[in-house]
């Protein structure tokens, strides 16, 4: 498999650290708020990696922190009159609530900032020892980014011009502009641990340096996140890791690139910014997630009405493939017949497919389409005028199930309202007809129809569809 490594600025073929295991840093979100559409972006995505890792045989460390500790948090709490805990570990949960409806698996290990504030006052000093960083008389601490030679190096861009752009904000007491906070001195009224340097809380960027050492080592496989991460986020986690380890940080670098709504960048004074859950109750989750893969991860991909109800028509086409076969494999019997390892083989073409894309730095949007041509051929070898056997039925079936788990994708079970009431007159009507008794078949029909029921008599059976 080769990915693209923003370190390098090209495609790599992934070698692990320790053969058939792989060890991946997600940077999560920062819990003061419902995940928005662009979040949602990279939690799908590296939900994939993870996925297709696993589905080519890696054991596979999947590590995703929660920031709850911030100053967009404390904001949170002092306009809601609460405390930052409160309010972090409500939006853990209802973060909880969009990742299960986007069908993104639990990460091995979701640390959270709090839980690791030893593990940041033990990496502040150990770069303070080493002269990487400084305390003020105000109880901060800032990284000496002069003192890194490499600084700069994910985002290619030089030191001069990194610091042209920087500026040093009121109340701040830094020895450079570029300088960034290790550790905060504590303010009135806000939440604040015991350290070296007085009470205070960690600064952003160190969290993910000690919760990737404490849970994956001091070097990692990948750190991957969103494209507005590689600065100052990654590339200050790189300085801080690398100073104080001495080892490379991490070996691939991976970022998603970012989403547009109408085609201009979201934002909430245009008016423009969904969460997940408002977009997920209008249309559900499942195409949102569609449309986070739809396009290659590090391309810009754009939200709309429009799009996202073409990848709900999309995954409809997607479903009725699978419950058509679904409902051959049920009224079929038999073993393979004559012809049909030839239709086993084609079939088994758009796996090789679906294989390279994904090898070719995780191509969903080729992946799909190879979903896509998996579902053309099953439709016209697998139909009730073929009589398909029952063994190829489940092959197809398996197969198709197969690839679409990999992209988490048809996770949704179709009910198609056929509840008890339905499925009696269902049974009713199917007796009348194998009596001939055509007027009372056509009248369960109408009724069917009127509760929102289209059914479609076949060869092999009836098949139901939801109007």
């Amino acid at each position: 498999m080769k990915i693209f490594n923003t370190m390098s600025g090209k495609k790599e073929e992934l070698k692990t650290i320790n053969e058939g295991e792989i060890r991946i840093y997600a940077c999560g979100p920062t819990v003061y708020n419902y995940i928005h559409i662009g979040n949602a972006r990279p939690i799908c995505v590296f939900d994939i990696l993870r996925r297709y890792l696993e589905y080519r045989g890696y054991k596979v460390t999947f590590v995703q922190n929660f920031t709850d500790i911030d100053d967009k948090i404390i904001k949170r709490a002092n306009e809601e009159n609460s405390d930052y805990k409160t309010v972090s570990e409500k939006y853990i949960e209802e973060y909880k609530v969009d990742a299960k409806g986007l069908n993104v698996r639990d990460a091995s290990i979701h640390p959270k900032a709090t839980e690791n504030i030893q593990q940041m006052i033990d990496m502040i000093t150990a770069l303070e020892e080493k002269g990487y960083a400084y305390s003020t008389e105000y109880g901060d601490v800032y990284f000496r980014t002069n003192r890194f030679k490499d600084y700069g190096k994910l985002s290619h861009q030089p030191l001069e011009d990194l610091e042209a752009g920087a500026r040093i904000q009121i109340g701040e007491t830094k020895e450079n502009p570029m300088d960034f906070a290790l550790w905060k001195g504590a303010k009135p009224g806000e939440p604040s641990w015991t350290s070296p340097w007085g009470e205070g809380r960690p600064g952003w960027h160190i969290e993910c340096s000690c919760m990737a050492k404490r849970y994956l080592g001091e070097t990692i496989d990948i750190h991957c996140g969103g494209q507005d991460l590689i600065f100052p986020h990654h590339e200050n986690e790189i300085a801080q890791s690398e100073c104080s380890n001495g080892v490379p940080f991490s070996n691939y670098w991976m970022h998603n690139g970012y989403i547009n709504v109408d085609n201009k960048k979201m934002s909430k004074s245009l008016g423009n910014f969904f969460t997940v859950r408002d977009v997920a109750n209008e249309y559900g989750y499942e195409p949102i997630r569609y449309l986070m893969v739809s396009s290659h991860y590090r391309s810009p991909i754009n939200y709309s009405i429009d799009i996202i109800q073409q990848c709900q028509s999309a995954l409809d086409r997607l479903y009725n493939c699978r419950e058509d076969l679904r409902f051959l494999s049920e009224n079929s019997s038999g073993t393979l017949k004559e012809g049909e390892e030839e239709i086993k083989a084609k079939l088994l073409t758009h796996k090789d497919d679906f294989i390279k894309a994904m090898d070719d730095d995780l191509n969903t949007a080729d992946a799909i389409s190879s979903l896509f041509e998996l579902a053309r051929d099953i439709n016209s070898n697998l139909n009730p005028q073929t009589a398909p056997s029952k063994e190829l039925c489940e092959f197809a079936l398996n197969l198709y199930g197969e690839l679409a788990d990999v992209l988490g994708l048809l996770y949704n079970e179709k009910d198609n309202g056929v509840d008890d009431e339905i499925q009696a007159l269902i049974d009713k009507r199917t007796q009348a007809r194998k009596e001939k008794n055509w007027a009372e078949a056509d009248r369960i029909r109408d009724e069917l129809k009127a509760k929102g029921i289209t059914i479609k008599d076949t060869p092999n059976g009836t098949i139901i569809v939801t109007e």
